[in-house]
Order: C-alpha cells, then structure tokens, then sequence
C-alpha cells in the first residue's frame, strides 16, 4: 500500500516540532482548537514555515459557531488569506455556508482567487451542508483541492459509510480528507473503511502551565454559547448605554 499522509492540527511551533518528530507530513495551522479551529497568527505561521520543511495549510475562520460570514467578517477573511500566502502558506482551508446550510460560492470564488495555485480545503462546514451530494459537486465545480469531513458525524468513526460514499461520488475529481475525532486506535479502521489515502488528526497531550494556580477563582475563558447556531457579538446599544452612564458619571 502507497504511504498514507498524515495531517495534523498545529497551534503552536512547539506543536509543529512535536508533530514533525512524530511523523506529520502535513500540517493544518490554527488556533482556538476549542472553537473548531480559527484563524492563527502570521507570526505562528513565520516561525514554523522558517522552522520546519512541512506543508502548512492556514486556516481562515474568523469567529465560532456558523460559516454564513458577514461581508466585513469576509473583507477580513481575505486580508487574511492574503497575508498567510505572502508569508509562505502552502495553501488555505476555509467554509463558507449560506443562512440556509448551502455551499455559498461567492466568497468562496473569492478565496479560491486568491490561492492561485495554492493547494486549498473546504473545512468541515461540509459536514452541516442541507445536501451533501450537490455540495460535493459544487465543490468539484469551485475547483477545491479537497474536502475535509466527518461523513456527517459527530467523530468520523461514525460517519465512515458517509465517508465512503463522499469518495465514491467524489471518482478522484476532489480529495476526501477524514477527520474528527480519529485517534490512533481508529485510524487504521477509517483507512480500511473508507478507501482514502489521507487522514487529518488532532493528536494531543495535556502540557501543564500552574502560572494560574495562585488565584484559581479567576477564569480567562468565557462560557460557550449554547449551540453552534449563535456566537458572541459585540452590543451597540448597551455599549452606548454604559457610556451614557460613563459620561454621566462626569
């Protein structure tokens, strides 16, 4: 059997160290894992494009929840991806999804322009699409280099025949790329189900950091909102409120 490539999630050069030690072929940059992944730093990106000689796709996703993007969420989102290209992003990987669950082809034309010949990724908004059938197709149409999906599960082990059949509609014309949840003890199974030559992996470790412990009371993270259906934004009116009283407070 042909070697399978593996992709794994970096969000730190520490992270891209490890992961080419252990063997990664192929990197997905990005921050916020938590969140599903969002848009990382140039500066990440700098350090492990100087650092190490592995592909690195550079993830562009703004915010959590949702991929039906504002157009200023869109003007950002291709800043982005301009500035991870001239800084050495091997390709970009990136969603875009209408109000009601449909490939949105416009924005994503405008990313696919902007990548040129770069290797480019529809990420797992895939996975959440009304019709995944006429999504793959449009993806083929689009000219995406591959699509990254859990076959429509909650881990990719529980969307293999999903996934299977991704790759067969697909007939080579776009890469399928499993990802979700695989794990070491899977990853052989996904391969021997799916017939892909790839997989995509979040392969981590608990790393300890007690610089907090002093005050454990105080917490930096903030609740996630209850579904993926919202996502936090910023409050005009009671931002003008509190600055009324601010202002009355003179």
């Amino acid at each position: 059997m042909p070697r399978i490539l593996l992709e794994t999630i970096v969000s730190s050069l520490d992270d891209a160290r490890a992961a080419h030690a252990g063997g990664a072929d192929r990197f997905e940059l990005c921050s916020a894992l938590a969140l599903g992944g969002l848009t990382p730093s140039l500066g990440l990106l700098a350090a492990v494009k100087a650092d190490l000689s592995v592909p690195v796709m550079f993830m562009v996703r703004p915010r959590e929840a949702g991929m039906a993007y504002t157009q200023a969420d869109l003007a950002v989102m291709e800043r982005d991806a301009s500035l991870a290209l001239e800084h050495g992003a091997d390709g970009l990987v990136f969603g875009f999804l209408t109000p009601g669950g449909e490939v949105d082809g416009e924005p994503c034309r405008r990313l696919l322009s902007l990548a040129g010949n770069r290797q480019t990724v529809f990420h797992r908004a895939y996975d959440v699409v009304a019709d995944p059938v006429r999504a793959l197709e449009q993806l083929v149409d689009l000219g995406f280099t591959r699509v990254l999906t859990s076959g429509r599960a909650a881990q990719a082990t529980d969307g293999l025949p999903e996934i299977r059949r991704t790759v067969e509609q697909a007939a080579g014309r776009i890469q399928v790329l499993p990802g979700g949840g695989i794990r070491a003890e899977t990853v052989a199974r996904v391969i021997a189900e799916t017939g892909v030559d790839q997989v995509h992996l979040s392969i981590t470790r608990a790393a300890p950091d007690p610089s907090t412990s002093a005050n454990p009371a105080v917490r930096f993270g903030v609740d996630l909102p209850p579904t993926e259906t919202e996502y936090r934004t910023a409050d005009e009116g009671e931002t003008r409120r509190v600055r009324d009283i601010l202002d009355a407070l003179r």
